[in-house]
């Protein structure tokens, strides 16, 4: 294996990360952002308030996006496993 097909699967492999933890974490971050607005109107300083509803919304996304999740993780791993064939 050649430093250039290293690098390679090494790339793909950060983008397939990013792709596959990106809509959790948005998700995350969009609600822990419009609670934290709602406690900052809202003068409420609840620490656990925040907790339950970014739970939940994490919760749907997972579920909404792991076909899309599954998917992107099987063609990686194809990609790997015919890279081990390929050089073995």
């Amino acid at each position: 294996m050649t430093g250039a097909e290293v690098l390679d699967l090494a790339r793909e492999g950060v983008w397939t990360m990013i792709l596959v933890a990106g809509p959790v974490m948005v998700v995350g971050l969009m609600v822990g952002v419009v609670i934290a607005l709602f406690q900052a109107l809202t003068q409420i300083q609840e620490m656990t308030l925040v907790f339950v509803p970014k739970i939940l919304a994490i919760f749907v996304t997972l579920l909404i996006t792991l076909p899309f999740m599954s998917q992107l993780l099987e063609a990686f791993m194809a990609r790997v496993m015919e890279m081990i064939l390929l050089t073995g």
